[in-house]
């Protein structure tokens, strides 16, 4: 008797290959065998009419703190994805000093968006070292997960305060080597650096701190381990962005090691920036190096009040400030300052093709519930103003808790994105799940991949869409026995209908620790998720009490 077989499904094994008709039988946490299969099974599952596919792999996230208190990262898992890889963008939450904890939830507040009260109700504050947080969020762990270490933390552990201020000495940098040992032992996939980021006090984050010499020091360790090096570039800038190509190439063929560089959005205003960096990748890659690329598959939207800070106002040197750094009343009092506020409409004028669009997405007051569901420039037009000046009074009139939609900023275009997720050395990634949590709903990318680009647009085929987030993120990031279906593999599989996948709508809920909201996405089409051969969630049951999820790679021990 099998623990598990899967009846009926449409295979798909994420190699690539045609898809077939066959089940799925699973046992003792691993895929058992492929075919007809007539024995009988603790449990049954009937795939008639669905694609029976590998987990689905996310490799680019933030799920640190909340796999603290949801050990199934919540709605991801409900998408279909069985591994996810936290600790991106030079943050991670260990190694850690406990003198040293708030720093970091400054970090991630200001970089990804992440409360504070979330921090201080959600999390029990009880390692420091990479191992003792690996064996802290193992506890009822429904989900994979292969965490990369933050090279901000592997500086603030060793070198403290001047992290954030020089470079690192002979003596501190094999102190870093010997850290990043300890922590790839332990269980750590790779290391992540940032080359933009910046901290809660708007001053560069400590990777941004750390030389040439410094890297290669830190990629000679990940050598001896055959990890991956993940970075955030200068997306911003092109040719900063091709040198950092060309720097990840040198490193990659030095040290014999993959790396990635996220984000890599296609705008209308930088669709031959794009080409650029992509031809650049095309000639390392040719060189033999390994350079991938992360491209998501959503459309950038953004959601904002002006009750917490928004990287959306990043530009608006004088927004940002106030949002940033003062209080409710002192926000407040700005906006009421009929004296200040020109001065703010002033500089909001350099983005005035974004304000008409703003769509106002919630309010609480019965007065201006008639307005939810219109542009500022409808509302403007309305009240017989700007929209940055109704933006404004309707954050005065809602006690700061008015929220806007910007829709369809950029990687909107479907065939240059679409373009770009069939280059097969693009890989998909980006989908900052777990953070920016008011901004939008990181989860549902997988569903946007197979239902948009795959079914309605048909800019995809659907094996090799599959092929894209499951064997190929395996194979980059070194995830062993995982990302097909093969006998023998882990069974990490999703089960869902490619008539119908989909992400579900935008919606707003109160989850998060310390009353805290989010915006999430239910799946929609999938039908049963399994992570280690156990249901860990399904359409009909939804959440199981499975948890069968893995650190992984696993120590090396």
């Amino acid at each position: 008797m099998y623990d598990l077989v899967i009846k009926n499904g449409m295979v798909i094994d994420g190699t690539g290959l045609p898809a077939y008709q066959a089940d799925v039988a699973v046992q003792a946490g691993l895929i058992a065998k492929i075919g007809r299969i007539q024995e009988s099974a603790a449990q049954l599952i009937d795939a008639q009419g669905k694609a029976v596919a590998p987990g689905f792999i996310d490799p680019h996230t933030h799920f640190d703190a909340q796999l603290l208190w949801d050990g199934a990262a919540k709605p991801a898992l409900a998408h279909g994805i069985t591994t996810i890889v936290p600790g991106n963008c030079s943050l991670s939450l260990a190694p850690l000093k406990e003198k040293h904890r708030m720093k970091l939830v400054g970090m991630f507040n200001q970089i990804e968006e992440m409360p504070y009260k979330a921090f201080a109700e959600g999390v029990e504050w009880n390692w420091e070292t990479f191992d003792e947080y690996v064996e802290r969020i193992k506890q009822g762990l429904a989900i994979n997960v292969a965490p990369l270490v933050g090279h901000s933390l592997l500086r603030l552990w060793v070198m403290e305060d001047e992290s954030m201020q020089r470079t690192a000495t002979d003596l501190e940098l094999e102190q870093m080597q010997t850290l990043l040992r300890q922590c790839l032992d332990a269980g750590a996939i790779g290391l992540s650096t940032s080359f933009v980021d910046m901290d809660e006090t708007l001053q560069p984050v400590p990777s941004r701190y750390a030389d040439m010499r410094e890297l290669r020091a830190l990629c000679s360790v990940l050598s001896e381990y055959g990890r991956i090096l993940q970075i955030v570039p200068e997306f911003y800038d092109v040719d900063l962005n091709i040198a950092r190509v060309d720097q990840l190439a040198e490193l990659s063929l030095e040290y014999g090691i993959p790396t990635t560089f996220s984000p890599l959005f296609v705008n209308a205003d930088n669709s031959d920036a794009v080409q650029r960096v992509m031809a650049r990748v095309d000639e390392q890659f040719a060189r033999g190096a390994r350079v991938w690329p992360q491209v998501q598959t959503r459309p950038i939207d953004i959601s904002f009040s002006f009750a917490v800070p928004s990287l959306l106002f990043i530009r608006l040197p004088s927004w940002y400030q106030i949002m940033r750094f003062g209080t409710h009343d002192d926000i407040m009092a700005a906006f009421a300052d009929t004296a200040r506020r020109p001065a703010l409409v002033a500089e909001a004028a350099s983005m005035e093709a974004l304000w008409p669009q703003l769509v106002l997405r919630q309010v609480n007051s019965d007065a201006n519930q008639s307005l939810v569901g219109k542009t500022l420039g409808e509302i403007a037009e309305l009240r017989q103003t700007t929209p940055v000046e109704a933006m404004i009074e309707l954050s005065l009139e809602e006690d700061l808790d008015a929220h806007f939609l910007a829709a369809d900023m950029g990687h909107n275009d479907d065939p240059a994105v679409s373009a770009l997720l069939d280059h097969p050395r693009v890989h998909v990634g980006a989908s900052d799940g777990g953070a920016h949590i008011l901004s939008f709903s990181t989860y549902g990318d997988t569903g946007y991949l197979l239902g948009h680009f795959v079914r309605d647009t048909q800019s995809l085929g659907l094996e090799a869409a599959v092929k894209k987030i499951t064997a190929d993120t395996a194979a980059i990031w070194g995830i062993e026995d995982r990302g097909q279906l093969q006998p023998g593999f882990v069974a990490d599989i999703s089960v869902f209908d490619p008539n119908t996948i989909d992400r579900g709508p935008e919606y707003y809920t109160q989850d998060v620790p310390g009353d805290g909201s989010r915006y999430v996405r239910d799946s929609i089409g999938v039908n049963t998720v399994i992570v280690g051969g156990a249901v860990a969630w399904s359409q009909q049951d939804g959440y199981t009490d499975s948890a069968r999820g893995q650190v992984l790679p696993g120590s090396r021990t």
